[in-house]
């Protein structure tokens, strides 16, 4: 059997090494010298495209004074890489980083704003029903701001959204948040690399009634499917499952609302809302 190539986990490894290289300040070449490998093999590790040794890992490790508790969960990636699926309890560390070596993604949401399209205000209101508070969620905030600059810029990622119709008309926001969360969307819709789509139901079963999921293309590596739910978060990566998921993100494409005729929707549910003429 042929070794997994850029598994989630090895990815995950791959960010984790690559943050404590820089931590201090060292490059590539310096760092492959001091624990004696090629800087090609180093490079390799840190994206995902090879799975060090659990004892390599120990070693750079070790070198670069890495303290305990991200050691542990280094090494425990190290002894797991080569797993093709992933289920985790936690998401933005990793998500993020995904999030931002991707070139494309296409996400699916039937029920709220997608994280890269959500006014401030619109996520405080979401992570404040779902416990979060005080600093968690300042920070929770900054970060959403953060993440949106892939949007942008000459190296844009391209972003392809299916909302649920069931999106627009939430009944725990406020109505003043949601006009000024859906005037957002069109506005970022008018970008090149951003498509918006509303779903509005089909009579027959979809496999987007499951539940959300992003799919993320890489440059130079196999996509990613991403899975949230409320307590844990799922990495698919597995060929047939992505090709699953790349034809139901097809499906629902089809069967939504063209991006003109999502724009014209959602200027009727601001109006319904009482928002302004623009």
């Amino acid at each position: 059997m042929a070794t997994p190539f850029a598994t989630p986990r090895a990815r995950a490894l791959g960010f984790g090494l690559r943050t404590c290289r820089e931590a201090k300040n060292l490059g590539v070449r310096q760092l492959a010298r001091k624990i004696g490998v090629h800087a090609q093999e180093l490079s390799n590790w840190e994206y995902g495209k090879r799975i060090p040794k659990v004892e390599q890992v120990a070693l750079l490790l070790g070198f670069l004074v890495v303290e305990p508790g991200e050691r542990a969960r280094l090494l425990d990636l190290a002894r797991t890489a080569h797993e093709t699926s992933w289920l985790t309890s936690s998401k933005n560390q990793v998500y993020v980083q995904y999030e931002r070596e991707a070139s494309e993604l296409f996400g699916w949401e039937p029920v709220l704003v997608p994280g890269l399209l959500q006014t401030p205000a619109y996520a405080r209101r979401v992570l404040g029903d779902l416990g979060v508070s005080g600093d968690e969620l300042e920070k929770l905030l900054l970060l959403r701001q953060v993440r949106r600059d892939l949007l942008s810029g000459p190296r844009a990622t391209f972003l392809h959204v299916v909302i649920g119709e069931a999106v627009l008309r939430p009944p725990f926001i406020e109505p003043s948040v949601m006009v000024e969360q859906l005037r957002f969307m069109l506005g970022l819709m008018r970008r090149r690399n951003v498509s918006a789509q509303v779903f509005r139901g089909s009579s027959s079963y979809q496999p987007g009634l499951s539940g959300p999921f992003v799919i993320l293309d890489f440059p130079q590596l196999p996509p990613i499917v991403f899975l949230e739910q409320y307590q844990a978060t799922g990495y698919l990566y597995a060929e047939d499952q992505v090709a699953d998921y790349k034809a139901a993100a097809k499906n629902l494409a089809a069967l939504a609302l063209s991006e003109q005729d999502s724009c014209a929707l959602i200027r009727e549910v601001i109006a319904e809302l009482g928002g302004p003429d623009e």
